[in-house]
């Protein structure tokens, strides 16, 4: 089955949809981060979440994309608190993390 395109996810006339990008896989950091900053691109509101692990490694290029990704507007949250301290996520519990991919229209796990 072919994936919609990101285009999809906005609502009628253009208007953002919330989408949810939920990170559980030390791999998939960086797949998550590509999706996150292309559907930034095509004017979708997205909140990344990176769960249970630190992103490493945290190399230029990661910490480039995830400052772009700060400049359009996009969120990034995190359970680990050295993704907190060190590359500056904002920490949400895992309770207040699943409350807000309640509140996303599309949720892309990795």
């Amino acid at each position: 089955m072919k994936a919609a395109p990101v285009t999809a996810l906005r609502k009628d006339k253009g208007a953002m949809k919330k989408l949810a990008v939920l990170v559980k896989e030390p791999e998939a950091q960086y797949e998550g981060l590509r999706v996150s900053l292309g559907a930034l691109l095509d004017d979708v509101a997205v909140e990344m979440f990176v769960l249970n692990h630190e992103v490493s490694p945290m190399d230029e290029a990661y910490s480039e994309n995830m400052e772009f990704l700060d400049e359009m507007e996009g969120l990034r949250f995190s359970n680990n608190s050295a993704n907190v301290e060190k590359y500056g996520f904002a920490y949400l519990s895992r309770k207040a993390m699943t409350e807000r991919l309640k509140a996303a229209d599309v949720v892309i796990p990795f």
